[in-house]
């Protein structure tokens, strides 16, 4: 016989009464009848119920162990008695009568119970995370996220992609977030830097000549934190070349889709190749977001027009100095009270908005100072336009362009959320395509990239040259799913007097372009194939698939929101020497200016 098992914890079934077995795992939890013991003993398999009594060794070593202790159980399969199957388990038909227990390791008291699945707080659950990952739901977390991997890289490989790796200590890069930097032992005074993505790797594996490359990337930002983002996270990184927009679209979809189809428990996927593609002005219209969340009916609406001439003076003046007033419907509201309207306000206010206006509908009549002073006949022309009925409010976010147009998508979600309007049991995916290349910098008073540098402008370096660049559209897209952003992605510019003129209008020289980009403009001067490509973010694809709000619960070993490791202590101290090894001299922070307190004076 085995020396730990002859069978796992969800190995057996009726067809093994009458078996001796040996089982080992960890004491899940204890009942005492009163003279017999019953225990449930879980593997990573499942759970098998042993039984003991005080006719067997067993009973006096079990009931001396605390949860979590770890045996190993030799005993008999026994059916269970009529009545008491467990048709949720697999191993319910049957118990295991032990006639012998081996204790391999006895658990102290714990830190947070693994039974059943009470909160607990996160500081906790991180620092003791080798006992939170035994809990059910995080288990089948954890478990979901290696077969949506697994997964995922079968369907790239089926759709001709191979896997490469690149390097993880790499040149820092002047775009993008704060890199995580690596001090150089053999060349003092320099650093390695850890990759935010492979993003130049992948590309020079094009010029190279490798066709269609695919990696589960590790990549790794120094950004503030939220539920969404984590500061090492993985993505499906792959690249491809000779490719349009189209291919790269029509190579992903049936990747995403089946993915999300396989693991969706029951939940609607958008199929492969019917995902829509929205632009991206369209999208801060109409959603007030670039990351739109379709299972949300609401659509936002521009409705200036209407106020240029209003008795409603405060409208008048914000579009009269070049402001905007967007509306977004709150249908069948007529029976909800004031209160709702004026919450919705509040929660405006408290988000750090001036506020949000409404009207109110019931019976036909309009109610609410917008509606007294803008005119009934000019709110039913208002309501004609916008397709609303007698019954249905109306929010206004009215302001300066990009104000209005944040508080608008917001506003959009809340209502969407307080009047349950958002479809369940569904993976909404759509393309948000045609970003802007360019943006205005209001604070650098400078125009700069506004997405991806290194994406191709639409119509080439004609467009660089002729356009205003705040008109130019990039081959710059992004896949969204339920609201949530999963990749950014681009056709890339692989030519370098494209490069060069991007760069010159946003404020960088030639020699900057060589210095800072080196390898890809050197690379690009010695044949580069067009190409274009993505990253999925496997992060966020399982945070989704496994229905949790945070990104922490489908990551193994997370950081918490501050970036630290509660359970390993890191970032950590490091002794005098081995900063000595990498030529590193530590600058204590600043200190705080001390607080001046005034004193009253008689």
């Amino acid at each position: 016989m085995h020396a730990y098992r002859t069978h796992n914890c969800a190995g057996l079934d009726a067809g093994n009464v009458g078996e001796t077995v040996r089982l080992s795992g960890w004491v899940h939890r204890k009942r005492d009848h009163g003279g017999v013991l019953f225990v449930d003993l879980r593997d990573h398999y499942g759970i098998t119920q042993i039984v003991t009594d005080a006719d067997s060794p067993a009973l006096e070593v079990l009931d001396g162990l605390r949860a979590e202790s770890v045996v190993t159980i030799d005993g008999t399969v026994k059916a269970r008695a009529e009545g008491t199957a467990n048709p949720n388990l697999p191993t319910g038909a049957i118990e295991v009568y032990a006639r012998a227990v081996t204790v391999q390791s006895r658990a102290d008291e714990l830190p947070l119970p693994v039974a059943g699945e009470q909160d607990y707080p996160e500081e906790i659950r991180l620092k003791y995370r080798f006992v939170d990952l035994r809990r059910e739901s995080m288990h089948r977390n954890i478990m979901l996220r290696s077969q949506v991997i697994a997964s995922l890289r079968r369907r790239m490989i089926d759709q001709g992609f191979n896997e490469f790796q690149t390097p993880i200590l790499g040149a820092s890069s002047p775009e993008g977030a704060r890199d995580y930097l690596v001090p150089s032992r053999l060349h003092p005074g320099t650093f390695y830097a850890l990759p935010q993505a492979p993003q130049m790797f992948k590309q020079l594996l094009m010029v190279a000549g490798f066709d269609r490359y695919f990696q589960i990337a590790p990549c790794f930002r120094d950004e503030d934190l939220r539920a969404d983002r984590s500061p090492e996270f993985y993505q499906l990184d792959f690249e491809m070349s000779f490719v349009t927009q189209d291919d790269v679209f029509n190579a992903i979809e049936p990747v995403l889709a089946g993915v999300f189809a396989e693991f969706a428990n029951g939940k609607t996927v958008t199929a492969a190749g019917e995902f829509p593609r929205i632009p991206y002005r369209e999208s801060m219209l109409k959603y007030g977001s670039d990351k739109p969340d379709l299972r949300n009916p609401l659509i936002i609406t521009d409705v200036s027009h209407h106020f240029t001439q209003s008795g409603f003076g405060l409208f008048e003046k914000i579009v009269g100095s070049g402001g905007i007033v967007r509306a977004i419907p709150a249908p069948a509201t007529a029976e909800k009270s004031r209160k709702f309207f004026d919450d919705m306000n509040d929660w405006a206010r408290r988000e750090g908005f001036a506020g949000l206006g409404y009207v109110t509908r019931k019976g036909g009549e309009f109610g609410g100072p917008i509606a007294k002073n803008h005119g009934p006949e000019n709110m039913e022309k208002l309501y004609a336009e916008l397709g609303l009925g007698a019954g249905d409010g109306l929010f206004f976010a009215a302001g300066k362009e990009k104000d209005a147009v944040k508080l608008a998508g917001a506003a959009r979600t809340r209502v969407g959320e307080e009047l349950e309007l958002i479809e369940q049991g569904c993976f909404k995916f759509c393309w948000i395509v045609d970003f802007p290349m360019f943006e205005y910098d209001e604070e650098q008073k400078k125009v700069d990239f506004s997405h991806n540098p290194f994406s191709m402008p639409q119509g080439e370096l004609e467009a660089l040259e002729t356009q205003d660049p705040l008109s130019i559209l990039a081959w710059q897209y992004d896949i969204v799913c339920n609201g949530y952003e999963l990749s950014s992605g681009a056709i890339r510019n692989h030519k370098p007097e494209i490069m060069y003129k991007a760069f010159e209008i946003a404020g960088y020289s030639q020699a900057e372009v060589d210095a800072n980009f080196s390898g890809m403009i050197e690379a690009f001067k010695l044949g580069a194939p067009p190409h274009g490509g993505s990253a999925p973010g496997i992060d966020r694809i399982v945070m989704l698939l496994a229905d949790e709000p945070n990104i922490r619960e489908v990551i193994a070993f997370p950081l918490n929101q501050r970036a630290q490791d509660l359970m390993m202590g890191a970032p950590s101290p490091v002794s005098a020497r081995q900063l000595r090894d990498v030529h590193v001299r530590l600058v204590d922070p600043p200190k705080a200016a001390p607080v001046e307190t005034a004193t009253a004076e008689n």
